[in-house]
């Protein structure tokens, strides 16, 4: 004789049809979904990057000289911040090693990036911009996705890995990767007068 259906085994073959159908949704989402190794597959991932409002997802898809860009900012500030502590009197010393405690503290160049997404306004700048696409230009190692609104984002192939990488922020980034290592340089120099100030006065 057949055992009675109950409500709890319907509904949980009815739970797992729909985690079925929703694993095999995102199955065939994936196999569609362009490569990384396509301007259109990084421009993809960008989109859904800002429209997460998380800029270091897609840090992976920024072009190699503004990746290294970031990493030489958190170095520099880094360093910076630790030769001001050590060396500045106060309250010189509370003052500088708080101006740049944010980038000098980031774990990575993606917290980097982050920061000045958010801190220039990039982040909403995508976001306002950022549409469908209408076609892409390839020529050689560069390529540009224009949008249905018109707007164009520049891409750079990474020769290390193939990933399409977004060229817009490079310059602002390089810039301020140059400052950093202006700074620190003043730095290095302040905090050696204030140690021998220190030890002559100690004497």
């Amino acid at each position: 004789m057949p055992r009675p259906v109950t409500l709890r085994k319907v509904l949980v073959l009815a739970g797992l049809a729909l985690g079925a159908l929703l694993l095999g949704g995102l199955v065939v989402k994936h196999l569609r979904y362009p490569s990384d190794r396509t301007p259109e597959g990084a421009y993809f991932r960008v989109a859904i990057a800002v429209n997460r409002g998380d800029p270091t997802q897609f840090f992976a898809y920024l072009e190699t000289p503004a990746q290294h860009a970031c990493y030489s900012i958190r170095d520099y500030r880094k360093k910076a911040r630790a030769r001001v502590l050590a060396a500045y009197p106060e309250p010189e010393r509370s003052a500088m090693a708080a101006r740049h405690e944010a980038e000098a503290n980031a774990p990575d160049g993606a917290d980097v990036f982050s920061l000045y997404a958010r801190r220039l306004g990039w982040v909403n700048r995508l976001r306002r911009d950022l549409s469908g696409i209408k076609r892409v230009e390839m020529m050689g190692e560069r390529a540009t996705v224009e949008t249905v609104r018109g707007t164009r984002y520049p891409f750079r192939i990474r020769p290390e890995n193939g990933i399409w990488g977004l060229t817009l922020f490079t310059a602002a980034l390089a810039e301020e990767a140059e400052r950093a290592a202006r700074d620190f340089a003043l730095i290095e120099r302040a905090a050696a007068d204030y140690e021998r100030a220190a030890k002559s006065g100690g004497s």
